[in-house]
């Protein structure tokens, strides 16, 4: 399994405006600014976050975007599963009835069951408040 950038910019604009949370809605083109990233392609990521409930979008001249909940109720996985879809490792895991005519015999099976729950034990654990607080430590470490 691989993430695409949707997925990796998606987890970096969620983080962007969860580390911007003044109360004051966060511009698209600030956040594209900060995280070197086209204005063109966050939009079409804020569009899918926005569709399903994620942000909020606030118009007008002084308008953007703000989070719909805490950080602490968004985990890594919410977000990856919105913009890539199954994270399962191969294709007879991304349902949840696996309809694969060779599971019995399939040996190799049982790691990639291994894989999956690894994965998912990860990325439904990190929440973004776990992430804000990590990206805080970087920035945090001065020494005077």
């Amino acid at each position: 399994m691989k993430i695409s950038t949707k997925g990796r910019y998606a987890l970096r604009l969620m983080l962007d405006l969860a580390l911007n949370n003044s109360g004051e809605p966060v511009r698209i083109k600030d956040i594209a600014a900060r995280q070197e990233i086209s204005d063109k392609y966050l939009e079409q990521i804020i569009s899918t976050l926005n569709k399903a409930g994620y942000v909020k979008s606030i118009r007008g001249p002084q308008g953007g975007y703000r989070l719909t909940r805490e950080p602490a109720r968004y985990t890594v996985g919410m977000i990856l599963r919105l913009t890539e879809g199954s994270l399962a490792p191969v294709a007879c895991l991304e349902n949840e009835v696996n309809d694969c005519p060779r599971q019995s015999g399939c040996a190799t099976l049982r790691l990639w069951r291994m894989l999956n729950d690894a994965i998912s034990g990860v990325v439904d654990k990190v929440t973004l408040a776990d992430l804000v607080d990590w990206q805080n430590q970087l920035t945090d470490n001065y020494v005077i």
